[in-house]
């Protein structure tokens, strides 16, 4: 693990490297800088999960700010998204500190979420009738979903939503502001609810404030610079390569918490 003085360069580093590359397909990078924050910097458990959320609340207006420059806005599909993830986020928030709060738990937690979405970034093929099968989405409900996994793991959702938007044929211009405006809105309401479950709780239920203000300016210059080069990206080779990242990750997380 890293210790002083270098806590706050690397944390910002990773995280600048990190948003640069997800921005572009509306993933704000939060669902590789928990197993960053567990393994290479300490933060401890569950303070691991607000201090993400934290994170979020800095990094996405940069690539938020950028998309509106460049004409990209959520509209409707923002709204949609918003109306479960927040209500979502709280009840995971609260999930956390009272049933999971242990390690190992966390290490389960982390596989279960990465594998899947790791391996559907790779695998995932457009869909053949792109505006039907966006259409039948029940959006609402799959956010809320997305937003009680926000909430015990640390992430704004972007990285479940985006590529369940995108393969059901909804574009990439549109998902990425979506789902980054949906991340900062329910890390918003995600950091808060930690910030209440601290003062009935004993021990590290608070975000690092440190750690998550490191990380999110890292975020926010890395997030305004993938946005920007988004169009110039091929989004196929980035969405796989990503894909390939997030499964190696839970891969790792899944033996760790199997070795116990």
């Amino acid at each position: 693990m890293i210790g002083d003085p270098w806590t706050y360069p690397v944390a910002f580093a990773a995280a600048l490297i990190i948003a640069t590359a997800t921005s572009p397909a509306g993933v704000s990078g939060a669902v590789l800088l928990l197993p960053f924050q567990v393994s290479v910097l300490g933060t401890p458990s569950p303070a691991v999960t607000p201090t993400n959320l934290l994170f979020n609340v800095v990094a996405t207006p940069g690539a938020l700010y950028r998309y509106w420059r460049q004409g990209q806005t959520g509209g409707v599909l923002t709204r949609q998204l918003l109306l479960g993830t927040l209500p979502g986020v709280i009840v995971g928030s609260v999930i956390r500190v009272e049933l999971l709060p242990g390690p190992q738990a966390m290490d389960a937690i982390i596989a279960v979420v990465l594998i899947p979405i790791g391996t559907h970034l790779v695998v995932r093929r457009t869909a053949a009738n792109p505006s039907g099968a966006a259409a039948l989405l029940p959006l609402v409900p799959i956010a809320a979903v997305v937003g009680c996994v926000g909430g015990i793991y640390g992430i704004g959702g972007g990285s479940i939503l985006a590529p369940v938007l995108i393969g059901a044929g909804q574009s990439p211009t549109d998902v990425a502001p979506a789902t980054l405006a949906s991340t900062l809105a329910t890390s918003i309401a995600g950091v808060t609810t930690f910030l209440v479950l601290a003062g009935a709780h004993s021990g590290s239920v608070a975000p690092d404030w440190g750690i998550g203000a490191a990380l999110g300016v890292g975020g926010l210059i890395g997030g305004y610079r993938g946005a920007r080069i988004q169009p110039r990206l091929p989004e196929e080779a980035i969405r796989r390569l990503l894909g390939g990242i997030v499964a190696a990750i839970g891969v790792r997380y899944a033996y760790l918490a199997a070795r116990g």
